[in-house]
């Protein structure tokens, strides 16, 4: 379902309509109406083709199952064995945890703030905003504080490298498997099932029908 653009040939209509009757793509920046939609629906940019809303028929419940998964899945993933070494005789078992400590005592405190603050403060920050994110939308209380959230939650999106800290997890396996007997811990397979758990609550967390919710005085879809 496309939403349909400004007519260059109506130079007025955008000056009749109200702000919440229109949209902007956040790619390509085309200005369009909001057409009436129903649940199931979903509204791509007729230029670029992004999907601007897909509306669904459940976000609350689903979301706060979701953050509560990761929630739970956070301290294991953070705080068990990703993997572990053998060499020369010697089993060394390394978790997120004990990597920025390792880099905070080896001299490179520099590092390793960064370190635990993409991998570690940002992640649980962002988990926290959502869940009281979504327990403002479900009560219809404190919404000018789930608003705020909202907003830190996006700032916060761009400081969240899980994937990137994966990655680099995986190239120093590769690395490594030549140099010693390797073996894989019950972290590694928490912190998968954490960025995937993330990744699906985005595609849930419907933004405009959250914010939409947060704005109103009517109670949320759900």
């Amino acid at each position: 379902m496309l939403w349909g653009p400004m007519s260059r040939s109506q130079p007025s209509a955008l000056r009749e309509l109200s702000i919440d009757r229109l949209v902007a793509c956040p790619e390509c920046d085309l200005l369009m109406r909001k057409p009436e939609m129903v649940y199931g629906q979903v509204a791509n940019c007729p230029r670029c083709g992004y999907e601007l809303l897909r509306l669904r028929r459940s976000v609350v419940r689903p979301g706060l199952a979701l953050v509560v998964t990761a929630l739970l899945l956070y301290f294991p993933a953070n705080f068990l064995p990703i993997m572990r070494l053998d060499l020369l005789g010697r089993t060394t078992s390394d978790t997120i945890w004990s990597g920025v400590l390792g880099l905070f005592h080896s001299g490179m405190q520099g590092v390793a703030a960064l370190v635990f603050l993409c991998s570690m403060a940002v992640p649980l920050m962002k988990l926290l905003c959502q869940l009281l994110v979504l327990v403002s939308v479900a009560t219809g209380r404190a919404r000018r504080l789930g608003l705020f959230l909202y907003r830190a939650y996006h700032h916060l999106r761009e400081w969240g490298m899980l994937e990137v800290y994966l990655l680099g997890i995986l190239v120093a396996m590769i690395k490594l498997r030549d140099m010693a007997e390797l073996s894989v811990g019950v972290g590694l397979g928490c912190f998968v099932a954490l960025l995937l758990v993330q990744v699906w609550l985005e595609l849930v967390m419907s933004p405009q029908q959250v914010w939409q919710a947060l704005s109103e005085n009517s109670d949320a879809r759900r």
